[in-house]
């Protein structure tokens, strides 16, 4: 089953070249695989957002380039622990 997540950055991915042309640096809410506001910065996304969705109806998403825009990477250095 796909989830709203899944959806929401399908939707991002499959546009993202029109959204950074239309609200490049801006920070998007998505809402039901369309843009739902834009905003200067997260904060004020998640805020007036919040006002407006359900908790969990909605993906705030920073509007840049490249898949540096939607993924992240994660590495863990091992932990030495005394006791």
């Amino acid at each position: 089953m796909e989830s709203l997540l899944d959806r929401e950055l399908e939707f991002f991915i499959n546009n993202q070249e029109s959204l950074v042309k239309r609200f490049g640096g801006k920070t998007l809410v998505l809402h039901k695989q369309s843009v739902a506001g834009v905003f200067d910065n997260r904060l004020e996304a998640y805020t007036e957002a919040k006002k407006r969705f359900d908790p969990g109806t909605f993906m705030i998403q920073d509007c840049l380039p490249g898949p540096e825009a939607y993924t992240v990477d994660v590495s863990t250095l091992g932990s030495i622990f005394s006791a």
